[in-house]
């Protein structure tokens, strides 16, 4: 039997905040779920879109709309917040941090940064979570 490719891409946005988590819950699970992500780095990643889900809209650039592009291969996912606004993804990185945990999105992902965009004038939290293969 062959695999499916795991190559995929989403692009989800959102301008209601009560669907944010359940929709980028979903597709976030659907595309690592694809991509073959064994069950524990499922966990971080629905974990990942969970704390993006409560603290993303505050921080978003127009209205509390929040965009996230949703890229998988074999190895890593690949989640790309914004447009934020100014010091948006700083905002967003540090509202992730829980007393006695330690900021979830640092401890869970293999990388994360923040990218400016000069288009919007605002910036990008961008998250490479390691899926394995």
């Amino acid at each position: 039997m062959r695999r499916p490719d795991p190559r995929n891409e989403a692009t989800v946005e959102l301008r209601r905040e009560s669907l944010v988590g359940p929709v980028l819950g979903r597709v976030v699970g659907m595309l690592a779920a694809r991509a073959d992500a064994p069950v524990d780095r499922l966990d971080d990643v629905l974990l990942v879109s969970d704390a993006l889900a409560a603290h993303g809209p505050s921080h978003a650039l127009e209205n509390g709309s929040l965009r996230v592009v949703v890229q998988t291969t074999e190895r890593e996912l690949r989640l790309r917040v914004g447009p934020l606004r100014s010091k948006g993804g700083e905002s967003l990185l540090a509202a992730a941090d829980l007393p006695g945990v330690g900021n979830i999105l640092e401890r869970v992902a293999g990388e994360v940064t923040v990218e400016a965009d000069a288009a919007s004038g605002g910036e990008h939290l961008v998250i490479l979570m390691p899926l394995g293969g």
